[in-house]
């Protein structure tokens, strides 16, 4: 990247932190429950593990964004300034951050996410520059995490062609190119198949977009929160005042996490906000 764009995004990170200690001191957010994979070598096995640790079992899962929320991760948005960086991730305070680039499709951003937890879990004691084998580490658990051995093996036929790959990514909410990865590391592609598969995906503009992709997936926490702010005649310039950041560098950090409601539900606030699944 740029200088300029690490530059925005380290800027990110500092305001995302500011926004974070504001709103822990309004609101008590759930606690991190991730664990300390950090002896773990095999991305399968961490990722295993966290499934069972979350009781995930082996079935699809249905909102990333929602799962990582209530199991204490603090999430953000990245500006557009930092276009060409998808995610990065840290621990502060024994609280999970991750900051997601929400102008990449629906599916890059689950897997983004997913990518994010592998470094969290698997790499929370190394340095703040990931080496090679770290994101190869990450990008494999972020794999094994969406897309389950067994699910796969048990949900796809013996004759694999693209138009299945494309039927299929929709039950794990990925991209085409993330499915055909998986199944190739599964050994359901061969090399030649695998590669004949990522040509046609790339024919049928799968490779930088997603057609007829899924919905992007919000926030619940941001949601609540808002909505309680929204009860309190407390608008997100009061939350920027208060901070004294510009608005619209606030609205960056939440921007494709949430769509506020025309009409707010029940609220939920302080020690309740806890319990949000």
């Amino acid at each position: 990247m740029s200088a300029k764009e690490r530059d925005a995004a380290i800027a990110a990170g500092a305001l995302g932190l500011q926004l974070s200690d504001w709103i822990e001191r309004e609101f008590a957010l759930p606690e991190a429950t991730l664990l300390d994979l950090s002896y773990e070598t095999d991305p399968e096995a961490a990722a295993r593990s966290m499934r069972q640790h979350w009781s995930l079992g082996e079935r699809p899962i249905s909102n990333m964004l929602g799962l990582i929320e209530v199991n204490g991760v603090r999430v953000f948005s990245l500006s557009e300034n930092t276009a060409t960086i998808d995610a990065f991730s840290f621990w502060r305070n024994d609280k999970p951050f991750v900051f997601l680039n929400n102008f990449k499709t629906s599916e890059h951003s689950i897997y983004d996410t997913a990518h994010e937890i592998g470094h969290l879990v698997m790499h929370r004691h190394g340095g703040p520059q990931p080496s090679k084998v770290a994101e190869r580490e990450a990008n494999a658990f972020a794999s094994a995490f969406l897309m389950p051995a067994r699910d796969v093996r048990a949900s796809m036929p013996k004759f694999i062609t693209v138009d299945i790959i494309i039927q299929a990514k929709k039950r794990w909410r990925v991209s085409a190119m993330a499915l055909a990865y998986r199944l190739h590391s599964l050994r359901l592609l061969t090399d030649w198949q695998y590669k004949s598969a990522c040509i046609e995906l790339g024919r049928r503009g799968y490779r930088s977009s997603e057609p007829l992709g899924i919905d992007r997936e919000q926030s619940r926490i941001w949601r609540k929160i808002l909505q309680q702010l929204w009860a309190e005649r407390k608008t997100k310039k009061d939350i920027a005042e208060a901070l004294n950041i510009p608005l619209d560098e606030l609205e960056s950090l939440i921007w494709g996490l949430t769509v506020t409601a025309s009409r707010p539900e029940r609220l939920i606030s302080g020690s309740t906000l806890r319990a949000v699944q």
